[in-house]
């Protein structure tokens, strides 16, 4: 399998760590998957911890889009933590990088909810 994906809980964020390639098919659709299931859940503070994704296509950006207006059409938001250089860089390129609320620290941003 190309991606494994789990979650945990802290306070009241739901942090999603993301481990393998978010790309066209398995990948994408899982963590489609898995955000449709936390918005259906009542889950409204997703962290994705995206520091184990070493590589995301064009369908992987837009799955990370798809995911962050599901949340914010529940009423909750969707930040992202610990971007790769690749990921960072798509996300700059395609100036998405302005969209999400980008974290380093996984204290930082669980405490910005």
């Amino acid at each position: 399998m190309s991606v494994t994906i789990n979650s945990r809980v802290s306070g009241d964020v739901t942090i999603v760590d993301i481990a393998g390639k978010i790309t066209l098919g398995d990948g994408s659709a899982m963590l489609r998957d898995k955000v449709k299931e936390l918005a259906a859940a009542g889950s409204k503070s997703i962290l994705l911890n995206l520091g184990e994704v070493n590589y995301i296509d064009s369908s992987g950006i837009g799955e990370l889009v798809s995911a962050f207006t599901t949340i914010s059409n529940h009423g909750g938001s969707l930040k992202l933590l610990n971007l790769t250089k690749r990921v960072k860089d798509l996300l700059q390129i395609t100036k998405l990088y302005t969209v999400f609320e980008v974290f380093d620290d996984e204290a930082k941003a669980v405490a910005s909810y």
